[in-house]
């Protein structure tokens, strides 16, 4: 790569190098800027790094991490103060979530730069806007806001939110995930796939469970396999005893190389009552995998499209989804349709062209 971006500075703003997609997308911009010759600056807010990033690293999570909240939070603004008024960036991205309505008034006004960019990576618009219109446009009337989907776009638009808001896709690093499709082999065979956190009630595994309990599948011994980890697992995996399925529904935990599990399942499922732009599906696809998704609110009608590369589902309807799970299974035709159309479908969201969006965007914008 020619690194024809020497010279400018750039400070990218997460939770942490771990856990969501939004941090994964933050980590691979790193790598992805410092190889085209920016000079490349993180700074996290949680001491958690899984993924890997380039450039140098600001860990406020390791800032007295056993002190009262209140001095700890202190300590941890004024650090970040300090990192964003030393750097003199030419651009700050932000990939937080920002519900505190007080730290991110005095970070937009007080501290960020002009040219300071605030990513939207969730459906769930709270997460990133105060609920109060005249709060959020304080805040973020004349900012700069890319959202990850063409949905979340055009709903921060019809809130009025924002005045303008760009829109860049997730990326996805393709040439990483052929080498680690292969770096080892599943013990698994005839599975279905399923991957999140297990935290909250997003992602429904329990009601996916019941689903797939109510497909043809368990009796054809395909199993359902399920990487993630998170406090409601063992809910989970009560829930697929009492089915009596505790031999077809497999826990993995977290799994830091879960390419070889999409290569080798018969299709993802996403169960998701909302998204944002679902790495999920991107992943899934980039090997070749079908995937099953409900039509949720937002991402996966820009990934998917219905009976090509994977099924589109009514959005919240199990039934619906168990009938899928038969069709994609009892059709050998439909399947090898949509497995064959998989990779192809996704190469515009290879990382090559998604950076050279963001560098485009940058450069164009600067004050």
């Amino acid at each position: 790569m020619i690194k024809q971006n020497k010279g400018y500075k750039v400070a990218l703003i997460g939770d942490s190098f771990a856990n969501g997609g939004a941090e994964k997308v933050h980590a691979l911009l790193s790598v992805y800027f410092q190889e085209s010759g920016f000079e490349v600056h993180n700074c996290i807010f949680a001491d958690m790094v899984v993924y890997d990033y380039s450039g140098t690293l600001v860990n406020l999570g390791t800032i007295h991490p056993n002190s009262n909240a209140i001095t700890r939070k202190v300590n941890r603004f004024f650090a970040l103060k300090k990192f964003i008024k030393e750097g003199r960036f030419d651009a700050v991205i932000d990939f937080r979530m920002r519900t505190g309505f007080a730290l991110e008034l005095l970070l937009s006004k007080g501290i960020y730069p002009q040219n300071t960019f605030y990513t939207v990576h969730s459906g769930i618009l709270d997460f990133y806007f105060p609920k109060s219109t005249f709060l959020a446009r304080l805040i973020y009337k004349k900012s700069k806001i890319v959202a990850v989907s063409k949905a979340i776009q055009q709903a921060i638009l019809d809130k009025n939110l924002a005045q303008k808001v760009n829109q860049i896709y997730n990326p996805v690093d393709l040439k990483t995930i052929d080498r680690l499709k292969n770096e080892y082999e599943s013990e698994e065979d005839q599975f279905i796939l399923a991957i999140g956190r297990m935290n909250d009630e997003v992602k429904q595994f329990d009601k996916l469970i019941v689903a797939y309990s109510q497909s043809v599948l368990p009796d054809k011994n395909i199993k359902l396999i399920m990487l993630g980890e998170g406090k409601n697992q063992a809910q989970y995996k009560a829930l697929s005893q009492q089915l009596g399925l505790e031999d077809k529904v497999v826990f993995k935990g977290f799994v830091a190389n879960p390419f070889t599990y999409y290569q080798k399942a018969l299709f993802t499922v996403l169960s998701s009552k909302n998204e944002g732009f679902p790495n999920v599906i991107i992943e899934s696809l980039a090997v070749g995998t079908p995937v099953l998704s409900f039509d949720c609110f937002s991402g996966p009608n820009e990934i998917i499209v219905d009976k090509q590369n994977g099924l589109l589902i009514e959005n919240q309807n199990f039934d619906k989804l168990s009938e899928a799970m038969n069709l994609i299974v009892e059709d050998e035709n439909l399947y090898q349709y949509c497995k064959q159309n998989a990779k192809a479908s996704v190469a515009q969201f290879d990382i090559e062209i998604i950076g050279k969006q963001w560098t485009e965007l940058l450069k164009n914008t600067v004050s």
